[in-house]
């Protein structure tokens, strides 16, 4: 966490009668903060959930993500809107971010993308490549916005170079798609080996239909095996289905490992 730099009037008694005040997390130097965000999840919430009533942006921004996530507290998505509208209205470019990111996948909030196009183009204007990829995932499908790829394209690339593994997988899908630009697949290859080793799991996926196309079958079970660590159910279920039709054996057999494992974003 970053360190805090705002505060208001609210405490909390921790669990050995310790009364946390805002202005003693604002007093706290760097390794003392480290410190308390490594304590359990319980303490850690409730830790940071005085700076965010204090009034910290980081804090609530966290803290909204906590909550979401269920970590250290029960999850609540509607409090966790909550917590990142409070943290975006200070202008908190990742509170920003995760308002679309709520409204494009209903958590906490009904569904409604034209509002979530609107919160990711705040944060892609505003330099956050997060923010960039996902208005640019809503420029390439027409999501909540009038399609125009050759603009995600360009949105993708800048995120891309800003080190966003799932930007650059995105690239890699425009030049094996031919999409606004001619169709690359070496181009493509190159595209989605960085995203792999970036840790995007789409890029891992498409890493391993790579290696498998040009017959280097282990290699691609390597990726793939990386694949359910940390996808969404959504892309699980495809790739499955994907790896079930397999012309190779050992591809099929994989299918096996892409079991349900978590929320879909």
């Amino acid at each position: 966490m970053a360190r805090f730099a705002r505060g208001g009037p609210f405490s909390f008694r921790g669990p050995m009668t310790e009364t946390l005040t805002i202005e003693a997390i604002l007093a706290m130097d760097a390794d003392e903060m480290r410190r308390r965000m490594a304590a359990p999840p319980e303490e850690r919430a409730a830790f940071v959930r005085v700076a965010a009533e204090g009034g910290v942006a980081e804090a609530q921004a966290i803290y909204g993500q906590m909550l979401l996530d269920g970590a250290g507290l029960p999850a609540d998505p509607r409090e966790a809107v909550r917590w990142f509208d409070r943290a975006a209205r200070q202008g908190h470019l990742m509170a920003i971010n995760m308002m679309g990111r709520c409204y494009d996948l209903g958590w906490g909030v009904a569904v409604d993308k034209v509002r979530a196009a609107e919160w990711f183009k705040v944060a892609s204007d505003r330099g956050l490549d997060w923010g960039m990829y996902n208005y640019a995932t809503a420029l390439a499908l027409g999501a909540g916005v009038p399609e125009d790829k050759p603009a995600a394209l360009d949105l993708f690339r800048r995120a891309a170079a800003m080190g966003n593994a799932k930007a650059i997988n995105f690239v890699g899908s425009f030049h094996e798609d031919g999409w606004v630009v001619e169709r690359d697949m070496a181009e493509a290859a190159r595209c989605y080996a960085l995203a792999a080793e970036g840790g995007d799991f789409r890029g891992q996926f498409n890493h391993a239909r790579m290696l498998a196309d040009a017959g280097r079958i282990d290699e691609a079970l390597d990726w793939l095996a990386k694949v359910p660590e940390t996808a969404t159910d959504a892309f699980l279920a495809k790739a499955r289905s994907w790896l079930a039709s397999a012309p190779v054996a050992e591809l099929r057999a994989a299918a096996e490992g892409f079991g349900r494992r978590s929320r879909d974003g």
